[in-house]
């Protein structure tokens, strides 16, 4: 029977799958025209989140009081703690420098009492708002105003 066998070429038919869970790959995935920051699962999980920082902080920092200091963000995975800890895990620090501040934000407490991506991005722009708050010596209404 040589003759029933046919060589295979050409994109398979049916619909691709997604084996093992791992969500869609190759160019589908990639940035591209339509897609310029490409999809999610080109980005690994502390690329999202400092997307979901940058795009915060930059939404805040509209609402700087004019003669405000300089602030540096910085995101770190997670605090280093004493071993005798007992206190929940903070989710951010502020530290003064030089004539500003620096603000640390540690993604994984974050990220671990989020249970969905808006839940993350509420709780990215409370820790930013208090934070931006005390750097910058105003009341957090007048940063976000209530709605």
């Amino acid at each position: 029977m040589p003759g029933s066998r046919r060589p295979v070429h050409g994109p398979r038919p049916g619909r691709p799958r997604d084996r093992r869970g791992r969500g869609p790959r190759g160019p589908l995935s990639l940035a591209g025209p339509l897609s310029p920051r490409g999809v999610p699962a080109d980005r690994t999980p502390r690329q999202s989140f400092d997307l979901v920082v940058t795009d915060v902080l930059a939404s805040l920092q509209r609402q700087e009081p004019p003669a405000a200091p300089p602030v540096e963000v910085v995101v770190e995975e997670a605090p280093l703690l004493p071993g005798d800890w007992t206190d929940a895990v903070p989710t951010s620090s502020i530290n003064p420098r030089g004539a500003g501040h620096r603000i640390v934000i540690y993604r994984l407490p974050i990220t671990t009492r989020a249970r969905t991506p808006e839940e993350l991005t509420l709780h990215v722009v409370d820790v930013l708002l208090h934070r931006l708050a005390d750097a910058w010596d105003v009341s957090p209404d007048d940063l976000d105003p209530p709605t």
